[in-house]
């Protein structure tokens, strides 16, 4: 039986009042994207800095509380917000589900495969919505890509190369640079690619992992090589080495023509295309529609709540997601390659 949502506003849509854990910089752009929205309300919002919490309360006309403990005390809440770091994520969903409310959390699910079964297990008995916000499903230059490719308008992809990164992100206490909390470049940032690749060409064989190390311990550039189960063959390259800024890139070759993105481009999407192998190139320049992609991932979970969509990211596809990452990790720790198991 699916979980339900109770909360009707008066048009008849499910209304549930939020409350965010995590008052940093994705938390600010998961509270701006529930202003956007009509059947969601952001009602709370707990830190365990009482500064930062403050503000961010203030900032947002919200409560604030020191722990997620004393807000759910309040028992004004429908849904739990994630968007600590990510060792954080399984001890809060936990305490979430066990309180019988539903949860939103960024990704990646967690840092091992056993947290993040635990999770998927306590939301399961518990019979709530857990949804994992991995928002490149919802950029509209992937979306796109996935669409033609899965059309067969490439044709078969025989080779992929994906590009994310910029600057070395800060955060609190610096916790990106702590594999600890973040379990490094390739679990908090390149997950996105590993999710992506995933989505559109289907289920990862092996991966082999090249890297480099910052200050002896954190990897901050990383070249990952997956071979997919179909076949094809991708590149995935990840870094917070950049001096300033941040962009991705992709290119995917078929048998019938190229796609390819890059966000510091002059156009949104270029496909390069021939109707039969026999035929010339075409080239064509595509932009999809730009919009909020947080607000776009939030609001299809909401419709997910109510029933009216079915989950376009399952809890699953973020476990399977972090087995690729720390299959990569592992084969760059080992300098050698790693099957992904399932």
């Amino acid at each position: 039986m699916e979980p339900e949502v109770n909360n009707v506003s008066k048009e008849g849509e499910v209304e549930v009042n939020v409350a965010l854990v995590g008052a940093g910089s994705m938390g600010r752009v998961h509270a701006d994207a529930y202003r956007h929205l009509q059947d969601a309300q952001l009602v709370a919002v707990v830190d365990s800095d009482v500064q930062r919490g403050q503000a961010f309360a203030d900032g947002w006309g919200v409560a604030w509380y020191p722990s997620l403990r004393a807000c759910l005390a309040t028992k004004a809440v429908d849904v739990v917000d994630i968007c600590t770091p990510t060792a954080f994520h399984p001890a809060l969903a936990l305490e979430a589900f066990s309180a019988g409310l539903h949860v939103i959390c960024e990704k990646p699910i967690a840092l091992t495969v056993e947290e993040a079964m635990r999770m998927i297990d306590a939301a399961r008995r518990a019979g709530v919505h857990f949804y994992v916000a991995h928002v490149v499903r919802f950029f509209p230059e992937y979306e796109e890509a996935r669409r033609q490719i899965q059309s067969g308008r490439l044709g078969q992809v025989g080779t992929a190369r994906l590009l994310r990164g910029g600057a070395a992100p800060q955060g609190w206490q610096g916790w990106y640079a702590d594999p600890a909390l973040s379990g490094t470049v390739i679990t908090d940032l390149m997950i996105h690619d590993f999710d992506f690749l995933a989505w559109t060409l289907g289920p990862v064989g092996r991966v082999f992992a090249k890297g480099a190390r910052r200050h002896g311990a954190a990897v901050e550039h990383a070249f990952v090589s997956l071979r997919m189960q179909n076949g094809a063959m991708a590149l995935v390259e990840g870094t917070w080495a950049y001096p300033e800024g941040f962009r991705t890139a992709f290119e995917f070759a078929g048998t019938l023509g190229v796609l390819q993105y890059a966000s510091d481009g002059d156009a949104s999407l270029k496909i390069v295309r021939r109707s039969s192998p026999s035929d010339p190139l075409v080239t064509h320049v595509e932009s999809p529609i730009d919009v909020n992609p947080y607000q776009r991932e939030l609001q299809h979970f909401l419709a997910c709540m109510r029933g009216a969509e079915a989950p376009r990211v399952k809890p699953e596809d973020a476990l399977y997601a972090l087995r690729v990452s720390l299959a990569a990790w592992e084969s760059l720790r080992r300098g050698e390659p790693v099957e992904v198991t399932t």
